[in-house]
């Protein structure tokens, strides 16, 4: 079997077994294909970073449409609000992509430390056994760091969720020029929880960017 249909044949079983739920079937199936769970970790971690970084772009996307949207001065409010409603579920669909990416990164990082933990005491050699308790315990405590940033921006998604789905939900039901007056006044708070946001996103990408530096170095 050539390289990429053994590749196309792993991905078809990760599906299944994600799709399934089966974990440790999981791992075993990857493991067969040479991906221990290092590998996911690292995989994991770079699809979380992805999707934060696509969910800021998406974020100042909508901000961007919601700010044009305050300067009405007549048209189709249909129209406007239907545009506002794509830009909502585009960010919402973001959001649960982002929660998604790293709750794979936490159960994989778990997993590989539970795993690295329990093998310490098949050590025979004291030495190696140190060394390895000791790299378990940095690589962990960056581990720790990063999962912590990535939750922390996380939370920071759903205040600019919410303030995004009153503005919509309140111009479909009053399609009018005084319902896009009311966007106006939330303009300016939207433009902060979104810079807060994306700022908190950004040190979690410069985290998952070290993180995944230091797998590597130390692969």
């Amino acid at each position: 079997m050539h390289m990429k249909q053994k590749l196309t044949y792993a991905l078809l079983i990760t599906l299944t077994l994600a799709l399934s739920g089966c974990q440790s079937t999981y791992y075993k199936t990857m493991e067969s294909f040479g991906y221990h769970k290092r590998d996911i970790l690292v995989s994991n971690v770079e699809k979380a970073r992805e999707s934060q970084e696509e969910a800021s772009e998406q974020f100042k996307s909508a901000l961007e449409k919601f700010s044009a949207l305050t300067g009405f001065h007549g048209g189709d409010l249909q129209d406007i609000y239907e545009r506002l409603n794509d830009e909502f579920e585009r960010s919402e669909a973001a959001a649960k992509d982002v929660t998604n990416r790293i709750d794979a990164v936490e159960q994989v990082g778990n997993d590989l430390f539970g795993e690295w933990k329990d093998e310490l005491s098949k050590y025979s050699n004291t030495k190696l056994r140190n060394e390895s308790r000791i790299k378990l315990s940095k690589t962990k405590s960056k581990f720790t760091r990063l999962l912590s940033a990535m939750r922390r921006a996380e939370k920071k998604i759903k205040p600019v969720l919410d303030a995004f789905r009153d503005q919509v939900l309140y111009l479909k039901h009053n399609l009018n020029a005084q319902a896009i007056t009311s966007l106006q006044s939330e303009i300016n708070s939207l433009e902060a929880d979104i810079g807060r946001l994306i700022k908190d996103m950004q040190k979690s990408i410069d985290e998952a960017d070290a993180f995944i530096k230091e797998l590597k170095k130390n692969s």
